[in-house]
């Protein structure tokens, strides 16, 4: 291949590269903990951990009622 068509397929390369970076730049949000709402809405895996997790903190609160009585 001719040296010039590589180096304009480069030039064309690097074109592509620094404006994919600037889009990926200009649309770049600050994390804000709202964008997470909703991501795992109907994700069954995050319902048993949830279950598993609520589970746990009501036993937690029975053990800790029976040792208040106690």
């Amino acid at each position: 291949m001719p040296q010039r068509k590589i180096e304009d397929r480069v030039t064309t390369l690097e074109q592509t590269v620094k404006g994919l970076v600037d889009a990926a730049r200009a649309g770049k949000q600050e994390k804000d903990w709202r964008s997470t709402i909703g991501i795992f809405e109907g994700d069954q895996v995050i319902g048993e951990i949830q279950e598993e997790g609520r589970k746990i903190r009501e036993a937690d609160r029975r053990a800790a009622r029976q040792g208040a009585d106690s």
